[in-house]
């Protein structure tokens, strides 16, 4: 039995316009059961715990921002650990796609998520004959919002068959925190071509340059066109 595993996460909310959250993206990553992650899993468990992170859960917005359980972390520790997430990545075999709006650009939260549904419907559509070829479809959100699991729901269960729905929590799985990983980036991506990236972000990747070649065109390989 062939099986897709598809673990979303979002960045923004469905509210009005703000200068501060210009952007609604939702972005899900793509996994073949069939190829194991455990070993590149593991060894990133190690690094962690070498680094003191027993256990930890990565989120990389509060690590580019020094917030949250990164607040009193040097910035050289916050790159490593951010490293570690991003080399685990390069390692296993799994593909993203990021559909994104601009929110002043949707008239309200219905026209928001009509965009977004007519995206990620496209997007199937396209690779159609692959999603048809697995025959399980398996979809992991952790519901953080009403409107994301409506889209999901009434897109997948339309297009395919044998969808089914899992409520996860982000610490459960290496693969949604990698799908955090690639939504901030690509919400980074989205700021730096508007010229909106805020002085903690450019000071965490050092450069426009460096934040091209280092970080989002390697992890440009794994996006699935």
């Amino acid at each position: 039995m062939r099986e897709l595993s598809v673990f979303i996460d979002e960045s923004g909310d469905f509210g009005s316009y703000e200068p501060h959250c210009p952007y609604y993206i939702i972005t899900m990553v793509f996994h073949d059961q069939r190829a194991s992650i455990a070993q590149a899993a593991a060894a990133l468990d190690r690094a962690l715990d070498y680094l003191g992170l027993d256990r930890h859960c990565i989120h990389t917005g509060p690590i580019i921002r020094k917030e949250e359980n990164y607040a009193l972390l040097t910035i050289e520790e916050r790159r490593r650990i951010f490293n570690k997430m991003t080399a685990f990545i390069r390692q296993v075999d799994i593909r993203y796609k990021c559909f994104s709006i601009e929110k002043k650009q949707a008239g309200n939260a219905v026209d928001a998520s009509g965009r977004l549904s007519r995206q990620i419907a496209a997007f199937i559509r396209a690779h159609y004959d692959e999603f048809l070829s697995c025959d399980r479809v398996k979809i992991y959100y952790d519901n953080g919002q009403v409107e994301v699991s409506k889209i999901l729901s009434s897109v997948f269960h339309a297009l395919l068959p044998n969808v089914e729905f899992r409520k996860v929590a982000p610490s459960q799985y290496k693969l949604f925190q990698a799908a955090d990983l690639f939504c901030t980036m690509h919400l980074v991506r989205l700021k730096m071509e508007h010229g909106l990236l805020s002085k903690s972000e450019l000071l965490f990747f050092g450069s426009l340059r460096d934040l091209k070649k280092n970080y989002l065109k390697p992890l440009a390989k794994k996006e699935w066109l």
